[in-house]
């Protein structure tokens, strides 16, 4: 079945198109993807995982065209960092 996982940092943007054997679980199609090669720093212990923008489990299964996600951690506090003006009005 064709999956595909996603990760992006501020300069750069990864999506791959892979394909994985049926009860393939999230933490099997990252592995298989080779971002992890690509990206040593991504700690799955630590950081995030979801399908199509919802928090799963690293070994929730997967469907076919599903979209693994690996979110960053949040470096900057949104309650802190001013909004920027839009100039658009409210």
């Amino acid at each position: 079945m064709q999956i595909s996982v996603a990760y992006s940092e501020p300069n750069q943007q990864i999506w791959l198109d892979i394909e994985v054997p049926e009860h393939t679980t999230v933490a099997d199609a990252i592995t298989r993807s080779g971002i992890l090669a690509q990206f040593p720093h991504i700690d799955l212990s630590r950081q995030k995982v979801g399908i199509f923008g919802k928090l799963t489990k690293l070994d929730a299964p997967l469907k076919p065209g599903d979209r693994v996600e690996i979110y960053r951690p949040i470096i900057a506090d949104p309650a802190t960092v001013p909004r920027r003006d839009t100039g658009e009005a409210s």
